[in-house]
C-alpha cells in the first residue's frame, strides 16, 4: 500500500524560513516524479514546484521561483522543499503527490497536469504571518 506522508508547516513570520519533507512509502521512488502543491482557503489547487524522477531537473511557479528550493533524496524516498523569504500569501495547506509518468512534470504546463499525479499526501499546513 503506498503512503504519503507530509511534515514541516507551521506558523512562521513573514521574510523566515520553513522546510517542508514528504516521505513514499510501498513504490519505487526513485522512478517517480514530485511534486508540491499548494491550496489557500478559497482557492483553486494550484502547482508550486516539481522534481523529475531522477532529481536533476525542477520547476517552479513563477510566485515561489528564486524563494522556494526542491529536492529530492532516493536514498530516503524523500523529497523537501526548502521555503525562504515566505510572504503571508504563501499561506495554505501543501500537498505533496507522487506520479510514475515521466513526461507529467515536464514543460511549460507542468503546473496544470495536478489530475495526472497518481499519489497523494494528506496535506500540511503553511501560516506566514504579517
Amino acid at each position: 500500500q503506498v503512503q504519503v506522508v507530509e511534515s514541516g508547516g507551521g506558523l512562521v513570520q513573514a521574510g523566515g524560513s520553513l522546510r517542508l519533507s514528504c516521505t513514499a512509502y510501498g513504490l519505487t521512488f526513485e522512478a517517480y516524479g514530485m511534486g508540491w502543491f499548494r491550496q489557500a482557503p478559497g482557492k483553486e489547487r494550484e502547482g508550486g514546484s516539481c522534481i523529475r524522477w531522477r532529481g536533476t531537473t525542477t520547476y517552479y511557479a513563477d510566485s515561489v521561483k528564486g524563494r522556494f528550493t526542491i529536492s529530492k533524496d532516493n536514498a530516503k524516498n524523500t523529497v523537501y522543499l526548502q521555503m525562504n523569504t515566505l510572504k503571508p500569501e504563501d499561506t495554505a495547506m501543501y500537498y505533496c503527490a507522487a506520479v510514475v509518468y515521466r513526461s507529467v512534470c515536464s514543460g511549460s504546463w507542468w503546473a496544470r497536469r495536478i489530475s495526472e499525479y497518481n499519489y497523494w499526501g494528506q496535506r500540511t499546513q503553511v501560516t506566514v504571518s504579517s
